[in-house]
C-alpha cells in the first residue's frame, strides 16, 4: 500500500537497497597490469542495523521528494534459508552428507528407514536421494544390462571358436572361479562394491576367458596328437592317454599362462599402488584384476584341464560302451 501511495515499482526499490547495502559498480581502477572495481555504497554506519537502514536509505520518488525506506517496508532481522532454490517447479532444500567407512548404498537403505520411522512429512513434501547414490542407481541399471550382454557375446564367441557346447561351457563355467581371487582381494583390502568394480569384474572375465580358450586349444592339440599317434599304432585311444596328453598340453601351456600372468601384474601393479588423481577410481578398477589374476592362474592350470578331462573321459567310456554292444 505505501509503494502504490508514492507510485513506486517494487523493483526500483530493491535496486535501491540492494545499492545502498551491497554496493554497485560504478567503474574499474587500471593500476599497471591490474584491474579494480570501484563499487559505491553506504557508509558502514548508514547500513549496520535495520533502523540504521530505515532510516538512512532514502527513496526518491516520481514527484522528486525523498522517502526514507522505514516508511515504505518493515525491516527486521529473521531467520531463513540463504538462498532459494528450485527444482521441476518445486521448492527444494538440499541437505549434504559425508561419510566414511562404508558404502554408500548401505548408508542411504539405513538412512531411508531411520527418515521413515522418525520423520513425519506434511501433505506435498517429498524427499529424494540425490548425488553419488543416484549416479550409483543409474550405472547399476546399466550394467544390469551390460553384465548379461557381455556374458551372452562371449558365449556366442566361444561357442563359434570351438563349434562344440562342452567346450564352450567348461569355459563359461569356469569364470566365477577366476572371479573369486577378486573377491578375496576386495575384502582385504576392505573395498566396497561400486561401479569401478563392476569395471574391474567385467575386464576379469573377458581376460579369464582368453586364457581359458587358450588352454582348451593346448589340450585339444595334444589329445587330438595323441589320438593320431594310437591310430598310428593301431590300438585304441585309452584313459591313460588321455592323461598323458592332458599332461603335456598343460605343461605347454604353463609358460605362457605365466608370461601373460606377470605382463598383466607388471601393468596392474603400479595403479595399484597410485595415489594420483583419479586413483581412487582406477585402484577399484585394478584390484577385481589383480586378485583375479592369482586364481585364474589355478583356474587355467588345474580347473580347465580337469573339466575337459571329465569330458572326454565321458567320451571315451560311451565309446567303449558302443564297441562293446557291437
Amino acid at each position: 500500500e505505501a509503494l502504490a501511495r508514492y507510485a513506486l515499482p517494487v523493483g526500483d526499490v530493491q535496486d535501491i537497497i540492494a545499492t545502498a547495502i551491497g554496493g554497485e559498480t560504478v567503474t574499474t581502477m587500471v593500476e599497471g597490469r591490474e584491474r579494480f572495481a570501484v563499487i559505491v555504497r553506504y557508509p558502514r554506519e548508514l547500513r549496520d542495523s535495520p533502523q540504521a537502514i530505515a532510516a538512512h536509505v532514502l527513496v526518491p520518488t516520481p514527484g522528486g521528494a525523498m522517502i526514507p525506506l522505514g516508511q515504505l517496508a518493515k525491516l527486521s532481522l529473521d531467520k531463513g534459508a540463504p538462498a532459494i532454490r528450485t527444482e521441476n517447479a518445486l521448492l527444494s532444500v538440499y541437505i549434504y552428507v559425508d561419510m566414511r567407512g562404508r558404502d554408500i548404498e548401505t548408508y542411504v537403505r539405513d538412512a531411508k528407514q531411520a527418515v521413515q520411522q522418525a520423520v513425519k512429512f506434511p501433505a506435498g513434501y517429498t524427499i529424494a536421494w540425490s548425488g553419488q547414490f543416484e549416479y550409483m542407481e543409474r550405472a547399476k541399471q546399466r550394467l544390469r544390462m551390460v553384465v548379461p550382454l557381455t556374458l551372452g557375446i562371449i558365449f556366442v564367441l566361444l561357442y563359434v571358436n570351438f563349434g562344440r557346447l562342452a567346450e564352450t561351457l567348461i569355459v563359461m563355467l569356469s569364470v566365477p572361479f577366476a572371479l573369486v581371487g577378486g573377491i578375496w582381494l576386495l575384502w582385504f583390502l576392505d573395498y566396497n562394491v561400486s561401479v569401478a568394480v563392476g569395471v574391474g569384474f567385467i575386464a576379469l572375465a573377458g581376460v579369464a576367458a582368453e586364457t581359458g580358450v587358450v588352454m582348451l586349444i593346448y589340450l585339444d592339440h595334444a589329445v587330438r596328437e595323441k589320438r593320431r599317434q594310437c591310430l598310428e599304432e593301431g590300438r585304441d585311444f585309452t584313459e591313460d592317454d588321455l592323461y598323458d596328453a592332458l599332461m603335456a598340453g598343460a605343461a605347454e601351456r604353463l609358460r605362457p599362462k605365466i608370461m601373460t600372468v606377470t605382463a598383466i601384474m607388471a601393468g596392474l601393479l603400479p595403479i595399484l599402488w597410485s595415489s594420483g588423481t583419479g586413483s581412487e577410481v582406477m585402484r577399484r578398477i585394478a584390484v577385481p584384476m589383480v586378485g583375479g589374476m592369482v586364481s585364474s592362474t589355478v583356474l587355467t592350470l588345474v580347473v580347465i584341464p580337469a573339466l575337459y578331462a571329465l569330458c572326454q573321459q565321458y567320451a571315451i567310456n560311451k565309446q567303449s560302451l558302443k564297441g562293446g554292444k557291437a
